[in-house]
């Protein structure tokens, strides 16, 4: 019951205003992982006067082996090291992708341009599923994940060097 998994990966590309950069940037999410995109909306208006409803952006979710598969490319485009500071209470982790061609096996197209994105994975053990049920039930401090064991996973898991 202590073995830790991926959840979800969430890959998001803010292009902060629609159009045809925003369209872009959802082609190529579409391109990277051959699923549905989502575009992300403003939900409230802001102190910067942004309209309810404008789109911002775009985002994906993985779960399962091509969640798995992902990451490995991810880490691979930022060298298989990251910080201790990406690290959340809970053992979930973000890291940002400065330059899509950083990933292995992608070229760059004119069409689209060069976009970065945040990679954020969640990270779950068995039982986490009461949290997602109808009425939510709590889990108890002994089976949520820390930061440091999230860490020994990283570094288990994907020989990435944690600094």
């Amino acid at each position: 019951m202590k073995k830790i998994k991926i959840g979800k990966i969430v890959l998001n590309i803010g292009c902060g205003e629609g159009g045809e950069k925003l369209e872009r940037a959802k082609k190529l999410l579409e391109v990277l992982v051959k699923k549905k995109v989502v575009i992300t909306k403003t939900s409230d208006r802001t102190t910067f006067g942004t309209p309810k409803g404008r789109p911002l952006g775009c985002k994906i979710t993985l779960r399962g082996k091509d969640a798995e598969e992902f990451l490995k490319r991810a880490l691979d485009a930022v060298d298989f090291k990251i910080s201790k500071k990406v690290f959340d209470t809970q053992g979930n982790f973000s890291l940002g992708i400065r330059e899509h061609i950083n990933l292995s096996g992608v070229k760059y197209d004119p069409e689209i341009g060069i976009y970065g994105m945040d990679v954020c994975v969640g990270l779950e053990r068995p039982g986490y599923r009461v949290l997602r049920k109808k009425h939510p039930s709590t889990i108890g401090k002994q089976h949520r994940i820390k930061p440091a064991e999230a860490e020994e996973w990283v570094k288990k898991n994907f020989n990435v060097q944690v600094e």
